[in-house]
Order: C-alpha cells, then sequence, then structure tokens
C-alpha cells in the first residue's frame, strides 16, 4: 500500500516542485514504485519529468471532474516512475468544483484505487493553500515541507502548520508531518543559518537532515525535462536529493517497525 506524501507550502519559489521530481527519481532508483502526481496548474513537474505539457491529451484536471479515472491517463516517464500530468486546464478544473459536494475528497478517490500499486505516491501542489492544495493534503498520509531558510519562511510555515491542524480536525485526523527540507540554502549566509538553527530547535527530527544547497547543475536540469538524479546525480543537488530519499525509505521502515512491534505487543496482551 503505497505512502501519500504531499509536497506543499504556499509560499512560491522555495522548490517544491524541485523535490517533488527529485524525490520520486530518487525514490525509483531505490528501485521503488512511485507515482508522481502533478496538482499545479503551472504543469512544471510534468515538464521536468520529460513530458510536454503542451501535448498531453488528458490530464488531472480530468480526473479531478470525473471526466475519466486516474490510470487511464497515466504517463511513464523517461526516469521510471509514472505520473499524472497537469497543464494550466486544471486552474478551470478548481473553479468548477468550488459548488461540489465533497470537492475537498475528489483526488483521495481517485488515488485509492491504484495505492496498491505503489510503494511511493507523491502529490506536486500549487503555491497557495487553495482547493488543489486541501485536495492533496485530504489524500495524503504526511507532507514534506520545503522552504529556504529565510525570515518570512518562518511566517509562511506557520500559517501551513494552522492550515493543517484545521484540517486533521475536519478532513484527514491522520495527516502528518514527514518533514521539514531546508532548500536552496547556502552555508554562507548568517540569516541561513540562524533560521536553519531556529526550525531544528522547533520541529526536532522532523527537520530532515539533508540541506539541499543552491546548485547550478540542479537549476539546469529541468531544462533539459530531467531530474538532477538523471541529469548529474554526482552533483551537490544529486547528492542531496538521493540523500533526502534514504531519509525518507529509512522513515517508512521504522515507521513499519513500530507498527510490528505495537501489533505483537498488542497480540501478547490480548493473550
Amino acid at each position: 500500500m503505497a505512502r501519500i506524501i504531499a509536497v506543499a507550502n504556499q509560499k512560491g519559489g522555495v522548490g517544491k516542485t524541485t523535490t517533488a521530481v527529485n524525490l520520486a527519481a530518487a525514490l525509483a532508483r531505490a528501485p521503488k514504485r512511485v507515482l508522481l502526481v502533478d496538482l499545479d496548474p503551472q504543469g512544471n513537474a510534468t515538464m521536468g519529468s520529460g513530458i510536454d505539457k503542451r501535448t498531453i491529451e488528458d490530464s488531472i484536471c480530468d480526473v479531478m471532474l470525473g471526466e475519466a479515472d486516474a490510470a487511464s491517463i497515466l504517463l511513464r516517464t523517461p526516469e521510471d516512475f509514472d505520473l499524472l500530468p497537469a497543464n494550466i486546464e486544471l486552474t478551470a478544473a478548481e473553479i468548477r468544483l468550488m459548488g461540489e459536494d465533497g470537492r475537498e475528497q475528489r483526488l483521495k478517490a481517485a488515488l485509492a484505487p491504484m495505492r496498491a500499486n505503489y510503494d511511493y505516491i507523491l502529490i506536486d501542489c500549487p503555491p497557495a493553500l487553495s482547493l488543489l492544495t486541501l485536495n492533496a493534503l485530504t489524500a495524503a498520509d504526511s507532507i514534506i515541507v520545503p522552504m529556504q531558510c529565510e525570515y518570512y519562511a518562518l511566517e509562511g510555515i506557520s500559517a501551513l502548520l494552522d492550515t493543517i491542524n484545521a484540517l486533521k480536525a475536519k478532513l484527514n485526523p491522520e495527516l502528518e508531518i514527514e518533514g521539514v527540507l531546508r532548500t536552496m540554502f547556502d552555508v554562507r549566509n548568517n540569516l541561513a543559518n540562524a533560521v536553519s538553527a531556529e526550525l531544528t530547535n522547533h520541529f526536532g527530527d522532523r527537520v530532515f537532515r539533508t540541506i539541499v544547497p543552491r546548485n547550478v547543475r540542479l537549476a539546469e536540469a529541468p531544462s533539459h525535462g530531467q531530474s538532477i538524479v538523471g541529469y548529474d546525480k554526482a552533483s551537490r543537488g544529486g547528492i542531496a536529493y538521493l540523500g533526502l530519499a534514504g531519509e525518507v525509505l529509512r522513515r517508512q521502515r521504522e515507521r513499519e517497525q513500530a507498527a510490528k512491534t505495537a501489533q505483537r505487543d498488542h497480540k501478547e496482551t490480548v493473550a
């Protein structure tokens, strides 16, 4: 059964799409069965996965509107993970869904039949706490929050945490933070180091050890329709995202082990 992870932060330009695409590619190298869902009307995750958003006939828009099932629009990417693609039509879908009943549950319902086919389903969210993002957070088991270590980022993450808590109370009580990921990091920047320390103090081990640096090769990869893992895995950006995949896999093993231990203890108690 797939673990569904939303990559979300309402602040733009923090590396959400970069993280979603590169983590998908890195997990696929593990090898794990991975599905990437592009839920951003900009379609950048689609393009970054090597699929031209201008040529696709069906997209996640059709799935959200109930006009197609998710399995019928799946595309296989050059880097061995599957993709539910997006383009600008997704904006129209969001508007049409505004007055619909159960509008926050559309993505969860669409992904439910597919969970058994994957180890991980990653959702690239738009840079806003919109209906699309609410769909992603309702469907997800956990959330990865990419953020730059700058002053305004701390305010942004507070707003996101408020949204997560409200959503847990109403729509998805099991939602948890998979981790906070520090992106575009410059070790020479004193403010970045100070914000990084504050994050660690506040979130503890929920902050990933992996830090994604500013890296030219990482910025170049999308223009070639590749992840950094496919473009230059030996670069600093490539090493960082392979490291992030390792952390995600380790956390999943720890959860599974804890669940087995709890189940065994329960059986012993009942006996």
